[in-house]
């Protein structure tokens, strides 16, 4: 299985609530859908007697490219290991079938094949696409993931939701194996690894967290799935020092002006869930003193938007006060 580049990151065996999972990530994709293949199931050299199976049946899983060439073909050796690496490169989303035409003369006549190298590319057991001749790089990259594209996700996504739901529910190391199966076949998958980094949060695991987020692959690191785990992490440590909420909120009923009390008491409200409230004192503040601080207030109200969902009611509502307070 892939990675990130960290340590097998996600293994949680050193969790006390593991016990009895170890088998847990290596199954949690199949929802109903086959897991990648292996690579030395991806590329096979095909028969006029396996051709039924490794092509026409298999496409009906996955899209199959054929390519046909024969050993005295000087092209058909530089396209073939192209074709190879961008298969395997497709991590089980493409396959690849190599028919020797001098050996199966019967499948080339059957499909009018005239010049090698010829590939076609087969999807629910019919011909979809194909070229003649040796074609550069990218465009033989941009020919495999059209292809790729034909099967979906390969029930990625399916997992995601398994996951986001197992992480709603609680069973945070259930969500952080699932996640890191999901970046096992695909490393820069942005939803699974904030997911990843928002179940090891739930888990209490901050400093694994954020090593996580700092060793993000630089192709998702700005994404908004990235940035609303780097905010439930900020607010998770600032949770860990947040104050008692009763004697915070007896200090601003006394001191309606004392902004510190008023601004711990929004971190306090947060630590304990309590989420709107937190956001309307830290609105309150604002109204009080925006500048106060550097502008607090709304940088905090900021983290907070950043770490729930653009649709929750929060954010919503409270996107809408802030800016009708800033533009007054």
């Amino acid at each position: 299985m892939g990675g990130t580049g960290l340590r097998p990151p996600w293994r949680l065996t050193d969790q006390p609530s593991y016990r009895g999972k170890q088998q847990m990530g290596a199954g949690m994709l199949e929802f109903g859908k086959k897991q990648a293949a292996a690579p030395a199931d991806l590329i096979r050299d095909v028969s006029e007697a396996t051709f039924m199976a490794d092509v026409i049946e298999a496409s009906r899983e996955v899209p199959v490219i054929v390519d046909f060439w024969a050993p005295w073909c000087g092209p058909c050796k530089t396209l073939g290991p192209a074709l190879e690496a961008a298969v395997t490169a497709a991590k089980g989303k493409v396959r690849m079938a190599k028919v020797n035409v001098d050996e199966n003369q019967m499948i080339s006549g059957q499909l009018r094949i005239q010049s090698i190298p010829t590939v076609y590319a087969f999807w629910q057991g019919k011909p979809v696409d194909g070229f003649q001749g040796a074609i550069p790089g990218s465009e033989i990259k941009a020919f495999v993931e059209k292809l790729a594209g034909l099967a979906g996700d390969g029930g990625l996504g399916e997992a995601i939701e398994a996951a986001e739901q197992m992480l709603g529910e609680g069973a945070a190391v259930d969500a952080a194996e699932t996640f890191a199966a999901i970046l096992g076949e695909e490393p820069e998958n942005a939803k699974a690894y904030g997911g990843l980094v928002r179940a090891h949060i739930a888990l209490g695991n901050l400093d694994q967290a954020e090593a996580f987020l700092t060793a993000a692959p630089a192709k998702i690191a700005g994404t908004a799935e990235i940035d609303a785990a780097r905010a439930q992490l900020e607010l998770a440590r600032q949770a860990a020092k947040a104050g008692p909420v009763a004697e915070l909120l007896n200090q601003v009923l006394a001191h309606p002006d004392d902004h510190q009390a008023r601004f711990d008491l929004a971190l306090a409200l947060h630590a304990e869930g309590k989420v709107e409230g937190a956001v309307e004192e830290l609105l309150e503040l604002f109204r009080r003193d925006r500048e106060w601080d550097g502008g607090a207030a709304k940088a905090q109200l900021f983290t907070i938007f950043e770490a729930l969902k653009p649709t929750d009611p929060i954010v919503l509502k409270g996107r809408r006060k802030l800016s009708s307070m800033i533009f007054v």
